[in-house]
């Protein structure tokens, strides 16, 4: 399932594609959504912003598109009117004179007015988008230590998109680890330390995955280890997906558990 930084990836790829000439066409597969094809036509794309695992694509007439991947939703880029050879569903369709944009297989697709957007259900509970968004490692630290997050565990803590937008599985146990926190402490059970790690760790995470495609691990050590001829699967993170693998860091054995019913990475050792 693509996390926050894969769906940046797929805005940059769509406002690219779409930024530079206005609509000749759109297609909209529910029948809700017919009647704003017309509208559409002959706006230009302004950008694409991210909120986690949606993107809004905003037009200058006034409207913005709000798409939420989920579990399948596939964005394609390909020259103007060449449709992917596919068994995916086409959901939506934004051609201009050189490109198009397809979104398939995603059903959660709205068309709004721009006023509209911060009212959305999931745009106004999601919580802060690293990638698109201003913030700092203080005011997450802010956010670690309020009411509604301090007692609550960061296994959980990190999949709740309320709390930070676009943390997904790989990205939980990476920070985690960054960090040297246990999966079963809550922000309240950690030391200053810890939490000033975790506030720079998601920060540094995100934004690193963003830029090289999903790598997390120390870049010194990824040129290492591709100067090895390692295989990317292999170098790829610090510890997500290597269960029985030595830590990168001190060698003891990486361990795996199940944490809300999905797997977690940790070494026992770093993070005590």
């Amino acid at each position: 399932m693509p996390e926050g930084p894969e769906i940046r990836l797929a805005a940059d790829r769509v406002e690219k594609a779409l930024s530079t000439l206005p609509l000749l066409d759109v297609f909209f597969a529910f029948d809700h959504l017919k009647s704003f094809e017309s509208a559409l036509i002959g706006s230009h794309v302004l950008q694409v912003d991210t909120k986690g695992k949606a993107m809004l694509t905003r037009f200058d007439n006034g409207y913005t598109l709000y798409s939420h991947n989920q579990l399948y939703g596939k964005w394609v880029i390909k020259k103007a009117y060449d449709y992917p050879k596919t068994n995916r569903q086409l959901r939506l369709a934004l051609h201009n004179e050189k490109k198009s944009a397809f979104l398939y297989s995603a059903s959660d697709i709205e068309v709004l007015r721009d006023e509209e957007v911060s009212a959305h259900p999931f745009v106004s509970r999601v919580g802060p988008d690293i990638l698109s968004e201003p913030i700092t490692p203080d005011a997450l630290l802010e956010r670690f230590l309020s009411k509604p997050f301090v007692g609550r565990r960061w296994s959980a803590l990190l999949l709740d998109q309320s709390f930070i937008a676009g943390i997904g599985n790989y990205l939980r146990s990476e920070i985690l680890f960054v960090a040297k926190i246990p999966p079963s402490f809550r922000p309240k059970d950690c030391t200053s330390l810890q939490l000033t790690a975790a506030s720079h760790a998601v920060i540094d995470l995100m934004t690193q995955s963003y830029k090289t495609r999903g790598i997390t691990t120390d870049l010194t050590i990824v040129d290492r280890l591709k100067d090895r001829g390692v295989p990317r699967k292999h170098y790829r993170h610090w510890v997500f997906n290597r269960e029985g693998e030595s830590c990168r860091i001190c060698g003891s054995e990486i361990k795996r558990i199940t944490a809300n019913s999905r797997r977690l990475y940790f070494c026992p050792e770093c993070q005590t």
